[in-house]
């Protein structure tokens, strides 16, 4: 045996200690060229299409669309994600105060995560926790743990094991001026597992590379919430940090503020940079982006120059990927270029070589394909979902939805494409409608 280890060694010295692979390394060579061929045709392949797939909605209880199906957990859906390996789909849907699990492939619901708490799950709160840092509630109750969540957005953390959940606010928190909360989801067994108090208004939510930390962006206040997730254990994870960006919002507000406009910079999309060394938010009741450093745990910098009104950063491929709202533009710049420039004494990081297109007014959710050859985009207020090529940034294609699209997210494998249409009061048979449509691509 050692003699065969030996001539081995001369082919590959690491082997001689993996066990099967070393047994038959041409099966672990064969394994590789057929994944660098799957990599090879995913990064070549050119979009043709988006096709109807299904349309989930609770409008029309007997729809005469066949591709039409009534459900009615879809109530105002706020965003959707996919499971890590691509297999479910979840829709957060804000006024419903649930989160509805369907099957990527037949579309069937699976299961409702129902965010209402009481006596009966009180043991999902650590040492019965209800808030964090120094926030105080507004209200006087005598549970204040025992509440309906109303889900905003998620992220996935520890592989796809779990799925986080932001609450917009309490059910008793009308003006979200008290502590709110996030939910902790297994997905294997699409359960909530434990519950973390946050701070006021929680909306944006997003996970570190290296599986370290959650960063949850305070809406409500201009703050940011670090948690530590180095353990595989929900019980252990814990705040860290609580970073303010510019100055803290104070919390004291008028019957009638309307708290999606006072929120001082209004922080919402949410990224960490690939290497995990900065956190970027876009500000967007400011001006720019905000950069925050991961080792010192604080605010340094933010980006200026790109539109203003952002609503949502994707990284992908070294490239930083915004959405402007108000201004309904999606534009591009290069990551390490944004980084590499020094701020100057007021903290401002000011970058003009932005690629910009215009998709229209209430550009949101954004999201691109592996290859970063083509970017979706959720145009709010013209109700539609504009693609755009990366490279020329022009519009090659618009489809209309359902009236209002907010949400968005692109399968694992970028062959379906899921836009959740939330609507609004006031207008009529407007939103509560999700949209599926399948990728096609030319080769």
């Amino acid at each position: 045996m050692l003699f065969l280890c030996s001539s081995l060694l001369l082919i590959s010295l690491t082997n001689c200690t993996k066990g099967n692979a070393a047994e038959n390394p041409t099966k672990e060579v064969a394994k590789e060229k057929i994944e660098n061929k799957e990599e090879k045709v995913i990064d070549e392949r050119q979009f043709k299409e988006l096709r109807f797939a299904r349309i989930i909605q609770n409008k029309v209880m007997r729809p005469k669309d066949s591709l039409s199906v009534f459900e009615p957990a879809i109530n105002s859906p706020k965003s959707v994600i996919y499971s890590q390996d691509g297999s479910k789909f979840y829709i957060n849907s804000l006024e419903g105060g649930v989160t509805a699990v369907f099957d990527t492939k037949t579309f069937q619901k699976l299961k409702e995560i129902k965010h209402s708490f009481n006596a009966e799950n009180n043991q999902l709160f650590k040492n019965n926790e209800n808030t964090v840092f120094d926030y105080k509630y507004k209200q006087v109750r005598k549970e204040y743990n025992h509440f309906s969540g109303k889900p905003v957005e998620s992220c996935l953390s520890h592989d796809g094991k779990y799925l986080w959940v932001t609450y917009y606010r309490r059910n008793y928190d009308a003006k979200a001026e008290s502590p709110s909360a996030v939910a902790i989801i297994d997905t294997e067994r699409d359960e909530i597992v434990r519950v973390m108090p946050s701070g006021p208004l929680p909306k944006m939510i997003a996970c570190s590379t290296d599986n370290k930390y959650i960063a949850v962006t305070h809406w409500g206040d201009n703050t940011v919430g670090l948690i530590d997730i180095s353990s595989s254990n929900p019980m252990d994870f814990h705040y860290i940090s609580h970073i303010v960006v510019d100055s803290r919002l104070s919390l004291n507000f008028a019957k009638s503020d309307n708290r999606d406009h006072n929120c001082g910079n209004c922080l919402r999309g949410t990224t960490f940079t690939p290497d995990n060394k900065n956190i970027l938010i876009a500000k967007m009741g400011g001006n720019g982006i905000a950069v925050i450093d991961v080792d010192s745990k604080k605010y340094v910098s933010t980006i200026t120059g790109s539109y203003q009104n952002l609503r949502h950063l994707v990284i992908n491929n070294d490239h930083l990927y915004t959405s402007s709202n108000k201004f309904g533009y999606v534009q591009k710049a290069k990551l390490p270029e944004l980084l590499s420039k020094n701020p100057n004494t007021k903290n401002i990081i000011e970058h003009s070589n932005w690629q910009t297109v215009n998709v229209g007014t209430g550009a949101r959710t954004i999201d691109v394909t592996k290859n970063g050859k083509i970017i979706f985009a959720c145009v709010n207020n013209e109700s539609k979902v504009a693609v755009i090529d990366a490279q020329t940034m022009k519009v090659i294609s618009e489809l209309k939805v359902a009236s209002f699209p907010v949400g968005m997210s692109l399968s694992p494998d970028d062959k379906q494409l899921i836009i959740t249409s939330q609507g609004k009061s006031g207008v009529l048979n407007s939103g509560n409608t999700v949209t599926v449509f399948d990728v096609v691509y030319k080769n």
